[in-house]
């Protein structure tokens, strides 16, 4: 290891350390509640079969359910680690709501223009418009890289324009191209390959920040910006790796959203229907951890397959209830059972030293 790394490592190891304890326990705690609440509905189902209780329980530990809830949960999943590379970076992208909406457009039409059945150099179109639907994220996370790290504006305030810029503008090229905000049906499908990708990233996710050089500088960005460039790594372009990490990876939730289901939808709100904040939520709900980002999501994802399959029962349950779920829980469990660590130089400017 280098002298540079070594000045690194003993800036931010106690505090790591002590990051790494502080989510272990909380994750803990948070997981016991999860299956202690799990327990309780499985007895109340075998002991009043036929209540609403008896219901949910023959709805919950159904196998087409979890998959349900995990293709549910992948656009939130992914956007919620890209969120993390973000602002562990020190930059706050509350703009992945847009990033979500302009991939699964871009993702859709450049399907629709390669022609959905046809296949290029071995790959299938609805592939190479999965990865159009990536950079196109990526360009616009760029955009709003640039603005924030490079002309230091409020990084709230950019992210709100790239979600209005995003909800604006994806629908108007539909309606150039389509003819109508929404582009109807591909005919063709991803499948649940969406999954695996996820879980896939999941993974990636936490072996980069926690097993690599890079995610020692991406959280030491995020953390003591000074110490880092007093190791001599630039501290801007660590930043603009963070976001440009969660344009990749809002970019595949995006993508995964639209060409699972074969079409982008562009009215009201957008098909995305308010999973990038969704997402911050879920992220802020698993302490900036893709683990308990990822179970915070697949919660989320389940809470929405219930309510579809509660419906199909006849129970009249308002979609718009239960979308106020995950906020409502997050404010629970961070009220009760731990408390979310915000990096400390999430948000804030840094003039790299000369």
């Amino acid at each position: 290891m280098s002298e540079d790394d070594e000045t690194l490592g003993r800036a931010t190891a106690d505090r790591s350390l002590r990051s790494r304890l502080t989510n272990a326990s909380y994750i803990k705690r948070v997981l016991a509640g999860l299956a202690g609440i799990l327990a309780l509905l499985g007895v109340l189902g075998l002991l009043f079969p036929t209540s609403v209780a008896g219901d949910l329980s023959r709805i919950v530990f159904r196998w087409s359910v979890l998959v349900q809830a995990l293709r549910i949960s992948t656009p939130i999943a992914l956007a919620a680690i890209g969120g993390i590379f973000a602002e562990k970076s020190g930059v706050i992208n509350i703009g992945l709501e847009g990033l979500l909406i302009i991939s699964a457009f871009a993702a859709v039409y450049l399907t629709a223009v390669l022609g959905p059945d046809t296949t290029i150099a071995f790959i299938p179109a609805i592939w190479i418009g999965f990865a159009g639907g990536v950079l196109a994220s990526v360009v616009l996370a760029w955009v709003f890289a640039v603005v924030c790290i490079e002309f230091k504006a409020d990084q709230i305030i950019a992210g709100l324009a790239v979600w209005l810029i995003a909800l604006g503008l994806a629908p108007f090229a539909s309606t150039l191209y389509f003819g109508s905000r929404d582009s109807g049906s591909l005919g063709v499908t991803i499948g649940n390959w969406p999954i695996v990708i996820m879980i896939a990233s999941v993974a990636i996710a936490w072996v980069v920040l926690y097993r690599t050089s890079f995610g020692r500088y991406i959280r030491a960005a995020g953390e003591n910006p000074r110490a880092l460039d007093t190791a001599g790594v630039n501290v801007s372009r660590i930043r603009y790796a963070g976001v440009l990490l969660s344009g990749v990876f809002a970019g595949m939730g995006g993508a995964s959203l639209s060409l699972t289901i074969g079409l982008f939808g562009g009215t009201g709100e957008t098909m995305v229907e308010g999973r990038g904040f969704i997402a911050i939520v879920a992220y802020l709900f698993g302490n900036y951890n893709p683990l308990g980002a990822f179970g915070a999501s697949l919660l989320f994802g389940g809470l929405e397959a219930i309510q579809i399959r509660l419906q199909q029962l006849g129970y009249a349950i308002p979609d718009t209830l239960v979308q106020t779920i995950p906020y409502i829980v997050v404010i629970l469990v961070l009220a009760f059972v731990g408390r979310t660590r915000i990096p400390k130089a999430a948000g804030e400017h840094y003039e790299t030293e000369e």
